[in-house]
């Protein structure tokens, strides 16, 4: 397990972290990309502490090396078989002078990144097969152990500053006015920054759904092919997530547009400009979002499997198929209703998954003709247990 410093009530404190760096950099080099503040710079403090690293937000540091990038490999010495580069992305040629490294002297690298965009733009297929890429996302509820609230992750989200902060609200007004427009200026490929501040807002409402993009361009009054590259940036940036259709139901004709999920709920709160209250359907909507933020770190952590949706052409739908075996739909309610189910049964009727459950705010698992219904916490022990597989 890894270390990642935080703030646990105003006292500096450890949160296990899921990704296990050392086992990985002991066998190659390695990538690890995420939205800033997941705390990626923490953890290799706290894992890598006599690694030497280079932070290219340092300026004497990224001006020495963009200057001679041969610079790395004379200040290295027999003595480092562990580098860390901090934000690559920000100097994308130093990855030739890493890849020589790698292939002559045998050291392994941990290149850490925000943006996958300017990685492909910079030549990271030079290393193609020396290294391999990880993820690392906001906090999880494995992660934050006895720390883990539900109602504090809906308000707050799970970036750890924010999670644990003493005034989360201006925090993440911070981070999502302030900080994403930053970033995807700082991509080159959002000029017209009034444009992209509409379609942000815009975007974060489609939070979880089918996304039209021709209504989506009506409502930021940008292009509708504008939309489609925002939505490559957003990607890229790894601040959206894209869920795709499961496509095997042969019964019913099965929908093949892709949802799409942003990162973190926090930071979507903030940028719709609402609050999730228990009890509204906005709250329901949030419940699932983090349900997909556990699901998609489990995949990232743990075992890599397919994540889908399924919905039918008639209007049957089913919140997450897990690698073809699983059908999860999610409920945000103290009491699951046969009609609730209905959507579970018409995809059970297909007989191609192994199980079929629903993640409620029960408070004690029960079966109703073959479907499982879960409290939302006896889930996420079992996924993170492994029972799900």
């Amino acid at each position: 397990m890894m270390n990642m410093v935080t703030e646990l009530d105003n006292k500096r404190s450890y949160i296990n972290r899921l990704l296990d760096l050392d086992s990985i950099l002991e066998k190659k080099s390695m990538f690890l990309l995420g939205p800033r503040q997941t705390g990626k710079t923490s953890l290799i403090r706290h894992t890598l502490s006599k690694a030497k690293v280079y932070d290219l937000l340092d300026t004497s540091i990224f001006l020495s090396m963009s200057q001679n990038p041969g610079r790395l490999a004379q200040e290295l010495t027999p003595k480092d078989r562990i580098v860390v580069i901090d934000e690559i992305q920000h100097l994308p040629i130093l990855l030739n002078e890493v890849h020589r490294l790698i292939e002559s002297r045998g050291i392994h690298f941990l290149l850490t990144g925000s943006s996958a965009r300017k990685l492909r733009r910079g030549g990271v297929n030079l290393l193609g097969g020396r290294a391999r890429t990880k993820y690392l996302h906001p906090l999880t509820s494995r992660e934050l152990g006895k720390h883990f609230d539900l109602l504090r992750a809906i308000q707050r989200g799970l970036i750890p500053s924010i999670y644990f902060s003493d005034d989360p609200r201006a925090d993440l007004e911070a981070y999502a006015g302030s900080y994403l427009q930053q970033e995807i200026v700082a991509e080159g490929a959002a000029r017209n920054v009034p444009a992209f501040s509409r379609f942000l807002k815009v975007a974060a409402l489609c939070n979880g759904t089918i996304v039209n993009f021709t209504n989506v361009a009506s409502d930021a009054q940008v292009p509708r092919t504008t939309v489609y590259e925002y939505f490559e940036i957003l990607k890229d940036t790894l601040v959206l997530h894209e869920l795709p259709a499961w496509r095997r139901s042969e019964k019913r004709k099965p929908l093949v547009s892709s949802k799409y999920y942003f990162f973190d709920i926090g930071v979507t709160a903030a940028l719709q400009g609402r609050e999730f209250r228990r009890g509204t359907p906005e709250f329901g909507e949030a419940f699932e979002s983090l349900l997909f933020h556990e699901l998609r770190c489990y995949n990232d952590y743990v075992t890599p499997e397919p994540l889908a949706y399924w919905r039918s052409t008639s209007g049957f739908e089913v919140d997450f198929i897990l690698g073809d075996h699983t059908a999860i739909e999610i409920k945000a309610k103290e009491n699951v209703s046969a009609q609730d189910l209905k959507s579970l049964r018409a995809l059970a009727e297909e007989k191609k998954l192994k199980r079929y459950m629903c993640v409620s705010m029960e408070n004690r698992p029960r079966t109703v003709n073959g479907i499982s219904i879960l409290p939302y916490k006896e889930f996420l022990s079992g996924l993170w247990d492994g029972e799900y597989t």
